[in-house]
């Protein structure tokens, strides 16, 4: 079997994509995000953002897929830390 460079990318977006779903359900579940940055989440979701954009204009279907999966996890727990943040008992930026 040959280990084909789309099947090496399909393997990495997986595992990284996938890695925010643990936090994403139990960020979800708990609505705790106290010790989640802000800054660090709002860099994130537009640099993924940007990592879509530039598969989109080289046509990589695996850049593309796995970044569509990873802002559609990330972008919930974002909007909970700004509403938490600013709705919310959450006090202080993190």
């Amino acid at each position: 079997m040959t280990i084909t460079p789309e099947i090496v990318g399909y393997c990495a977006a997986f595992l990284t994509t996938f890695s925010f779903a643990p936090q994403a359900v139990l960020t979800l579940k708990t609505r705790d995000t106290k010790t989640l940055s802000l800054v660090m989440y709002s860099m994130f979701v537009v640099g993924v953002f940007f990592w879509l954009l530039y598969g989109i204009i080289i046509q990589d279907w695996v850049i593309i897929t796995a970044n569509i999966l990873t802002e559609l996890l990330a972008i919930p727990i974002l909007g909970m830390k700004v509403f938490n943040l600013h709705w919310g008992n959450e006090s202080g930026r993190s």
